[in-house]
């Protein structure tokens, strides 16, 4: 065999390693996007919902997928229905509000929460400007709609109206669903709704004359929560660390510049395609409201968990306290 034969002979046969070593690597490439594992996240309410921006925009932007993950939102009849779920294995991860583990533990509930989104209260109490309510005390005798009597906003309710010494039975309190919670307010029936900024952004958008009453001036009730197992989190810590990095990325995105994370959110949620403008004000409205106040983005405070639960205790919406730490974790966003 000549030189030149051999030489070709060899370029040939590194030819062919290497279209093997690409075929082996797109091969591989396949294998992985395969092998994203299917999650379910359960939420509180619709996904469609602006709520749940963040976990949206996580979404949009590939952050699950990035971690290899293929989650699929199914929703829930609450936070505590949620917390019911993910604590009996239902579901891997779930959404509530910082406040659901204290509810829930005390029944048996093994749950807590993994992150906060936000250091204020997702819950602000909206009244009709004309209602004549201009303080707390004056929701005696007045109708009010909240999403669920399931839904940690409720319960949150519930504490802003015990702060001025008014019982649940002090009020006409209507359990109406996320759609008939707003609606019914537009259209009069009610004069006050415990409402998320979403429906907030509507009474705006509807040009209703109202007043907000943050509910952190009252009663500090939390923001949305990302909600797990004891188990799963002792068994999976590493499945809930790439879901609650994806998720505060998300946040932060809104943070950071809500106009460029609507544009995202609406691709994975089409129906807010031509609604730009909302998706842009509600967001602004989360980082009015809800999203500041925390020096690490998704870090439960202690004290104020440990100051909600005795507040919950001592006003009856809980039978017993458990141990604060057995309400939270931060080993996943510090």
């Amino acid at each position: 065999m000549t030189a030149t034969k051999r030489t070709l002979k060899i370029h040939i046969s590194a030819g062919i390693a290497a279209c093997a070593i690409a075929i082996v690597g797109v091969c591989g490439t396949v294998s992985v996007a395969a092998a994203a594992e299917k999650v379910t996240y359960l939420l509180p309410a619709p996904s469609f919902l602006i709520a749940f921006g963040p976990w949206q925009v996580a979404k949009a932007k590939g952050y699950y997928k990035d971690a290899g993950l293929d989650v699929t939102f199914q929703t829930a009849r609450g936070g505590v229905d949620v917390a019911k779920q993910v604590g009996a294995g239902n579901a891997v991860i779930g959404g509530g509000i910082g406040d659901t583990p204290i509810i829930v533990r005390a029944n048996g509930i093994p749950v807590k929460a993994v992150a906060v989104l936000g250091g204020r209260s997702l819950m602000q109490l909206v009244v009709h400007a004309n209602s004549g309510i201009n303080s707390i005390g004056d929701l005696k005798g007045k109708t009010i709609t909240t999403m669920s009597y399931q839904d940690t906003t409720y319960y949150a309710l519930l504490g802003m109206m015990a702060s001025v010494g008014l019982k649940k039975s002090d009020a006409n309190i209507q359990a109406a669903g996320p759609v008939n919670t707003w609606k019914l307010f537009l259209a009069g029936k009610s004069q006050a709704m415990a409402a998320v900024p979403d429906w907030l952004g509507i009474a705006y958008g509807a040009k209703v004359k109202v007043k907000v009453f943050p509910a952190d001036e009252h009663f500090q009730s939390m923001a949305q929560a990302i909600l797990a197992s004891d188990k799963t989190i002792k068994e999976r810590p590493e499945l809930i660390g790439k879901l609650v990095r994806a998720t505060l990325k998300g946040m932060k995105d809104i943070m950071a510049n809500p106009k460029e994370a609507a544009a995202a959110y609406v691709t994975a949620v089409p129906r807010w395609k031509d609604k730009m403008g909302a998706v842009i004000g509600t967001f602004g409205l989360y980082n009015k409201y809800v999203y500041p106040g925390q020096k690490v983005v998704g870090r439960m405070d202690e004290a104020r968990l440990a100051k909600l639960q005795s507040f919950y205790k001592s006003q009856g919406f809980i039978r017993k306290t458990v141990p604060v730490k057995d309400l939270y974790t931060n080993q996943f966003v510090e």
